[in-house]
């Protein structure tokens, strides 16, 4: 294959399919919105699965970089009741080592040669040109014709429209996140509570949620099971004010949990959670296909970015086993994406249940025992 892959989003699933592509030989171009790397934050920790991610890095020749990354200890797990009292606590680990996104991204790119990813090209528009070829058209208003247009551009992709007729739904709950740094000086009864690895305090629709990243910092998202009006009516330019409004609604609970909102060090901003149909497939366009949150956005459940990496993968190694048939390699892949990004959903569903359902968190605690409800 002479002509490059063209991908939209430099996000880690369009990441992993250039540096496997580039492995075997095969050139692609990324196109990002966003104007360098460091334009953003790029959230917090990852597990990364053994089946998926790591599966993924495997095949783009990159495990010795992800071991160097590794946060040692992360995959500790405590739940705790709203009173602050340990129901739950393991510091075992499960074959799903933790890295920050951030950082798990910069291996990605600086595995790629020189000017694979094209900055601050923001995609306004894609079209079909007829055999396969599409156009792209950015925000400045220049254009690319692309022989395989790959979008990998997140839950609002500009390429899904060509594929299929979806658009991502409220899925009626949204995080709102927090950060508290040097915790262990700052915050040491936070920094107690969430310990070494995760956090889960749960109650029947709604949580906090608190992961430690690397040194002292303490990474929260407070879950809560309400409609998008609600979020709304909150003024969250004001931070303080905002966090109050959000903590009031775990009036009651221990204040080392509570205190994760209302003394955090970042102002609190909304993450509305969106979803596509579980079952979200499209018949085959001659030229282009999706990948990871384009292709199957849901609840954020674990899996998101392992599968974004590991389509990314499979993609490539269909591209690498038929050079010379585009379609064939695209049909190959989204055979298998489908019904794997079916079942993921499903299972992110099941897992948001036993987080935020009546029998949370007993049921989660049974998850981690491995009994269907916690002894």
């Amino acid at each position: 294959m002479t002509t490059p892959v063209t991908i939209i989003g430099a996000g880690l699933g369009g990441l992993t399919l250039a540096r496997v592509l580039h492995v075997h030989g095969i050139p692609a171009t990324i196109y990002e919105a966003e104007a360098s790397p460091a334009a953003r934050s790029q959230g917090g920790m990852l597990d990364i699965h053994d089946d998926t991610g790591q599966s993924a890095l495997q095949a783009a020749d990159l495990m010795d970089e992800f071991r160097a990354i590794v946060l040692e200890g992360r995959e500790a797990t405590r739940v705790l009741t709203s009173d602050g009292t340990v129901l739950f606590d393991d510091d075992s680990t499960r074959g799903r080592p933790e890295v920050l996104r951030g950082e798990l991204r910069r291996i990605l790119l600086d595995s790629l040669p020189a000017g694979t990813v094209r900055w601050e090209r923001k995609v306004s528009g894609v079209r079909a040109l007829g055999q396969g070829r599409h156009e792209v058209t950015f925000a400045d208003g220049t254009t690319v014709a692309a022989s395989l247009l790959v979008g990998a551009d997140g839950a609002w992709s500009r390429v899904r429209p060509l594929l299929s007729d979806a658009t991502p739904e409220y899925i009626g709950r949204s995080f709102v996140e927090t950060y508290l740094f040097d915790s262990d000086t700052r915050h040491p009864a936070c920094a107690k509570a969430v310990g070494g690895g995760s956090l889960f305090a749960l109650a029947p629709g709604k949580g906090i949620q608190a992961h430690r990243e690397s040194g002292g910092t303490l990474h929260t998202y407070v879950a809560l099971s309400k409609p998008q009006d609600w979020f709304a009516a909150i003024d969250f330019t004001d931070p303080a004010a905002a966090a109050a409004r959000i903590a009031q609604e775990f009036d009651g609970w221990a204040p080392e949990l509570t205190s994760l909102i209302t003394d955090a060090d970042t102002a609190p901003v909304l993450r509305t959670l969106s979803g596509l149909p579980v079952e979200h497939r499209w018949d085959r366009v001659p030229g282009a296909t999706l990948l990871g949150d384009a292709a199957h956005l849901s609840a954020p459940n674990g899996e998101g970015a392992n599968l974004a990496m590991y389509d990314g993968a499979e993609l490539g190694k269909a591209i690498v086993a038929h050079p010379d048939d585009v379609e064939a390699a695209l049909a190959e892949y989204e055979q298998a994406l489908f019904p794997r990004s079916a079942a993921a959903a499903r299972d992110g569903a099941q897992l948001h249940e036993l987080l935020f359902g009546d029998n949370t968190p007993q049921g989660l605690i049974g998850m981690f025992t491995g009994h269907e409800q916690a002894q």
